[in-house]
């Protein structure tokens, strides 16, 4: 397949895989794109920014719409009940504050209990949550919660490590720095074992 065969990012649908909405008006972001240009002190008439207010919108839309996945668990058939842990979940997100990325890994794990997940949507479940304007606190939060209200498990574990251009680019500017975030619940809520199989 051709790399031109894939429709440019602003001709995709970007609709809310949750909702069913599409709440991105790309035009209206390209003229605001456009007007920050200029009151920035830029000519968006240059022939190298002419094209940047699209360019901008597409991609804030790109990272701002999940890949439509759907959950579908299946029964804990032969009972297992040790930690199932993925680590390493690379994801991008956008702080709320700045609207600039912040990107890292994330660690994901659960206690079954009747019902598992296929690995992958532990991967995509991160990946929903933090194309958003995000803090990683909450975003953190919201994992544990959805992997507690789709599974009903006997615990749950995130920790998510990110570093935050708004910290690296801007303000401190301290590059390299690294912020863990953490949340356990049920079993995994109390120091042992299982809870130190995850980053800590």
């Amino acid at each position: 397949m051709s790399i031109s065969s894939a429709p440019p990012p602003e001709l995709l649908d970007f609709e809310d895989p949750l909702t069913g909405d599409s709440p991105i008006d790309l035009p209206r972001a390209q003229a605001a794109v456009a007007e920050l240009l200029r009151a920035l002190g830029r000519d968006d008439n240059d022939p190298h920014l002419r094209d940047t207010p699209r360019r901008v919108a597409a991609a804030y839309a790109q990272m701002l719409t999940p890949r439509e996945t759907s959950w579908t668990t299946f029964p804990n058939d032969d009972g297992y009940q040790g930690l199932v842990l993925v680590k390493d979940i690379p994801f991008n997100s956008l702080c709320q504050h700045h609207l600039l990325p912040f990107r890292g890994v994330a660690h994901v794990g659960y206690l079954p209990g009747e019902r598992l997940f296929g690995l992958s949507k532990l991967a995509r479940g991160v990946e929903l949550f933090a194309r958003d304007l995000q803090v990683q606190e909450r975003l953190t939060q919201q994992l544990a919660n959805w992997l507690e209200d789709t599974l009903s498990p006997r615990g749950v574990g995130v920790v998510m490590e990110a570093e935050h251009m708004c910290m690296s680019l801007r303000g401190v500017q301290t590059a390299g720095t690294l912020t863990r975030t953490s949340v356990f619940t049920g079993l995994l809520s109390d120091a042992g074992p299982l809870r130190e199989q995850f980053p800590h």
